[in-house]
């Protein structure tokens, strides 16, 4: 860590651990104003607490549950932030008629074909 480190500091060096602060989408608008992130990623077992305590400026969960390592819930979190900043989407406006872009979840989405194993678009979509 201390390497990467220099010659710029990171804004948060970040544990991924089962016990952090609920992942969502205003903590990966929160992450993305920062211009360099670092992420610590236990194996099995966890993290040393004195890593936790003296290095990791925060901790993060992605949910309660256990998975062999902190490296999947790190590209979670990464892929949710990275998505944020410009340029990174072909659209930007996309990022405004998103999921959670003001608190809710979208409407179903259908796509063609209109009727798929027997399974139709409702009618009002086909109009």
């Amino acid at each position: 860590v201390d390497n990467l480190s220099s010659p710029t500091p990171p804004d948060e060096i970040i544990a991924m651990t089962p016990a952090g602060k609920s992942f969502d989408q205003r903590e990966a608008h929160n992450l993305a104003q920062a211009r360099h992130l670092i992420f610590i990623c236990g194996h099995y077992e966890g993290i040393d607490q004195r890593v936790l305590d003296h290095l990791a400026t925060r901790e993060l969960s992605i949910g309660d549950y256990i998975l062999t390592g902190g490296e999947l819930p790190a590209m979670a979190v990464a892929d949710a932030v990275i998505r944020l900043l410009p340029g990174v989407l072909g659209n930007e406006q996309s990022l405004e008629m998103e999921s959670f872009a003001e608190g809710m979840l979208e409407h179903p989405q259908y796509t063609r074909p209109a009727e798929f194993r027997g399974l139709k678009v409702p009618d009002i979509l086909l109009s």
